[in-house]
């Protein structure tokens, strides 16, 4: 059971400057509106307003927000409901991994175990750069079209801010075998793309760069890590991944259409 209060601080990449640069990019109109405790970020598309991941968000400034020639939709940081609120999206979940300087501490047993074996092969993982990005994206794109699952499309990657991407990379044999890709906004950070060929996946590069990059985060002061979302059912195995770090399970608010 997570205690009230135990995200306190964290800030969700959707309502960040990052995230408005990169869906304008990809031709959307983001517009930063007045809601009840600061700036709420919302994405316009034609006549179809959406606001994600805004927290304090109550239903009457929910309806205010609605308020326009358009349709919106909102998922709230937590569970809103009442009249005017019309769910359609059951409330997601979500990794949030609150980093620290003993990260191992609250890692679970197997996960640690699996980390100090890639240390003892003496893997090393690095840096990336723009070059490593591109790789990525590419490489991401023809995992995603092998195992048929939906994501942001390349537009919004390449449109995020060059300053806040923390780029990382695994060579091996001169190629680039596996790559991650995270984002900073404020004090937080969200886990953008991944990918690993097979030889990464069997020398268990992935949960070494993924404690690389987060001991780097905190380094510079990134206090929480977004892992993104979890789903026992359809991707167990990535659920079990994510939540072996130590993060902790938030339950996002339904998704609904708002009546102005």
């Amino acid at each position: 059971m997570v205690e009230p209060g135990a995200f306190e601080g964290f800030l969700p990449l959707q309502q960040s400057p990052a995230y408005a640069a990169a869906v304008a990019f990809c031709g959307a109109r983001a517009r930063w509106l007045e809601g009840d405790a600061g700036p709420v970020l919302a994405v316009e598309r034609g006549r179809l307003r959406l606001i994600s991941r805004m927290a304090g968000l109550g239903r009457n400034a929910q309806r205010r927000l609605a308020h326009w020639p358009g349709l919106t939709m909102v998922t709230p940081e937590t569970q809103v409901k009442g009249f005017g609120l019309v769910p359609l999206v059951t409330p997601m979940h979500h990794a949030i991994w609150r980093l620290g300087p003993d990260l191992r501490a609250g890692m679970a047993r197997n996960w640690r175990g699996h980390l100090k074996q890639a240390e003892r092969t003496g893997l090393q993982v690095r840096h990336g750069e723009r070059g490593t990005l591109d790789a990525l994206i590419q490489a991401e794109l023809r995992q995603r079209t092998a195992r048929r699952y939906r994501a942001l499309p390349q537009g919004f990657t390449r449109g995020l801010p060059e300053g806040a991407l923390r780029i990382w990379q695994w060579r091996h044999g001169g190629e680039v075998e596996a790559a991650m890709c995270f984002v900073v906004h404020g004090l937080s950070a969200s886990y953008h793309l991944s990918w690993g060929s097979d030889a990464a996946r069997a020398a268990g590069v992935h949960g070494l760069m993924l404690t690389r990059a987060a001991e780097a985060l905190w380094a510079e002061g990134v206090h929480w890590l977004d892992l993104g979302s979890v789903d026992s059912e359809r991707a167990p195995g990535l659920a079990r991944f994510k939540l072996g770090t130590g993060a902790a399970l938030k339950r996002l608010g339904s998704t609904c259409l708002v009546l102005p």
